[in-house]
Formats: structure tokens, sequence, C-alpha cells
């Protein structure tokens, strides 16, 4: 069978890996085709566009790039057409995939989405047209089931695929020492654009804690240039490439900017404080657009406030030494956020979603059109 992969973030490149060592196992005559990373062209896709060519965030970066966005997807198309996939699998980055998707459905592709478009925080009417041209959708969110529930659309949860990730991780032999000093880990994100915003305001902690090595968590899609340029300043600053779990693993504490390294840096059991800031214009429209709570998936899948979120404003140097001081120096926090991290791998169970997410790509391949 043949299948057509789109992912266009890391950590769609992280699952997509993973998902296609599953469908390799379940269609030994699998052939792939993928826009991705790194590792998903390690698990055995063609790798046709690298996600570090479409990661645009906020509303004004993509209008500044919507000539690339445009004719990124328009290549797209094309290259589907040429292939002629059995299924067509869009992991997350909902702007390009649910565009993709209706284009698609009407040409009579099979399309199943796995990890579902955040439509729970922004733009619920959009379940409508998912509803149209998604035929499966595989949801990794506890709580996304009932969601789509109201909207009478029948979805399958199949578990979060970074708790079988990071299960192996925690449970392989240790690594070498990355610090001789305690660590506290810094993760920015991939984006250059928000990477120029944030990450300047969380070095600022570096100087006020000397005897901790800062170190920054830096995406295989940036330039050692780049992060030289931001990081350069700081004697107890450094910084690692693929190696984000091992510096999980090591840390005393965390600043990670939002989205998945929330949750990854949570199921590592590392105290962490939510950093965002975007620039002033995508940050005025999402406070008017974005109707959840919280930030951070831990503190969306547990319904509270575990960690605490500095976003734009109050990603402040003052804000962040006060919550960074609680992580490191007061015993009564460290414990709470301990243990509301056991409940979150209770809430999100011990599911093997890469291999119920294969079964049922495999399963809608073989359908007929």
């Amino acid at each position: 069978m043949k299948y057509y992969i789109i992912a266009g973030e890391a950590s769609g490149d992280l699952h997509g890996s993973n998902l296609i060592k599953q469908l390799k196992q379940l269609d030994t005559s699998a052939d792939i085709r993928c826009w991705g990373g790194d590792l998903m062209a390690q698990a055995g896709g063609t790798l046709v566009k690298h996600y570090k060519d479409l990661a645009f965030m906020g509303f004004i970066e993509v209008v500044m790039n919507l000539r690339t966005v445009l004719r990124n997807m328009d290549w797209c198309k094309q290259d589907i057409v040429a292939y002629q996939p059995d299924v067509l699998v869009l992991i997350d980055y909902a702007g390009f995939n649910l565009r993709i998707a209706e284009w698609a459905k009407p040409l009579g592709y099979k399309i199943v989405f796995y990890i579902s478009p955040q439509v729970w925080a922004w733009k619920e009417s959009r379940v409508k047209k998912i509803k149209k041209s998604v035929d499966k959708m595989l949801c990794i969110l506890p709580f996304e089931q009932d969601f789509y529930n109201k909207w009478a659309y029948p979805v399958e949860y199949v578990g979060h695929p970074l708790v079988e990730v990071i299960k192996a991780a925690k449970d392989a032999p240790p690594e070498p020492a990355i610090a001789d000093k305690p660590i506290i880990a810094i993760l920015p994100g991939s984006r250059r654009q928000e990477i120029k915003v944030k990450l300047p305001i969380m070095l600022t902690m570096a100087k006020h804690f000397p005897q901790y090595q800062f170190v920054v968590a830096q995406a295989p899609s940036l330039d050692d240039a780049f992060m030289q340029e931001l990081t350069g300043a700081h004697p107890n600053v450094s910084t690692v490439k693929n190696q984000t779990y091992a510096l999980l693993r090591q840390a005393k504490a965390a600043l990670v900017t939002s989205g998945t390294a929330t949750l990854e840096t949570a199921l590592f059991g590392v105290p962490e404080v939510v950093c965002y800031k975007g620039s002033a214009v995508s940050y005025f429209f999402a406070r008017r657009l974005i109707k959840v709570k919280y930030i951070s998936l831990v503190n969306l899948v547990m319904d509270k406030p575990v960690v605490k979120e500095l976003i734009q404003h109050d990603l402040t140097e003052a804000n962040l030494l006060r919550e960074l001081t609680l992580l490191l120096e007061d015993d009564v926090t460290r414990q709470r956020i301990k243990e509301e991290y056991g409940l979150l791998w209770s809430k999100l169970g011990e599911k093997k979603a890469s291999r119920r997410a294969a079964a049922v790509i495999v399963e809608e391949a073989k359908q007929e059109k």
C-alpha cells in the first residue's frame, strides 16, 4: 500500500517516525512518501519536504510568508496527484493539513487525521469541515473524544504517543553527564521567530543562578550560529542538539515554551515554568480567538493550573525569577508538582498509540475507494 504522510513540525516528525515504524511492521510492502523531518526519513519514509521550511507560527508570521505557504501547498497537491496514495495521513499542522484535506476529499482520496487539530481551542466551527473531509480522526488527548461527541462526529482515542516514547527513554541506561553543575533545562521551541522573542528573557535567569548550568535544547533545524548569537554572552549557558530527553532526565527544573515540550517535560517529572511570548499582532488576535483556559498541554489535560504559565506581558525577568526560585528551593511546590505529574500519567493511560494508529491507517488503506 502507498501512504502519503504530512507533518509540519518537530513534534510531528517524532510521532510520524514512530507511526512509520509501525506501518512497516503491519504492512511489509508499505511505500511511504512524507513531509516531515530527519526522524521520519530515518524510519523509512521518502522525505520530500522538511518541516524547517514550513514552520511559520502566529498570524503575522504566516502573513509575511504567505507566498511560500501557498507555493508549498500547490506543490504538495501536485505531488499527491503524481504519487496516488492509497491513504493520505495528516499529522497535526492544522492550518496546512485541513486545507489539503478539503482539497483531497472531493478527488476521492481516503484521509486519516492523526493528532486532532486543536479545534477545541479556537475555530470550533471547523468541525463541520472536518466531518466532510476527514474519514478517520485519531485523537491523542482524553478530552477530545467528548468534544467531538458534542458534534456527533465519532473519533477514536488511541492514547498519547509520547507515553510510550518517554517510558522507553526513562527505562534506557543513563547517558553521560551533560554538565558538571546541576542543570536547568531550557526548551525554547523550534521556530526562529518565537525563539528570538522568548529565549533572551529565559536566559536572564543564568545570572541569578550561577551555581546552575543552563542547557538549551537546540532544535535540529536551527543553525549553530543563530543559537550562539543568543547564548554566547552567558558563561553558564550551553546548548545540546538531539539530546532533549537526555537533558530532561538530568534537569532539576525547566523553562519550556508552550506546545508538546510542556508535556514531555512533565512526563519526565521535571518541574517547569511554561513561557510564551509572540509578536504583538499575533498575540492580539490570539487573545480574541482562543477559548481555552490554559496554553500548556499539562494544564489542559489536568484541567487545572499544575504548572505556572507566563504568557506575553507576564513573561518578565522578575516573574520568571520568582517562579524558578519556587521550583528550585520550595519543597512543597516541587512535591505538589510531582504528585500532579503522577496523576497526569494515569490520565493519559498506557495505550500504544503509534501501533493503534497504524492499525487503523492500514485498514483504511485496504478499503475500496
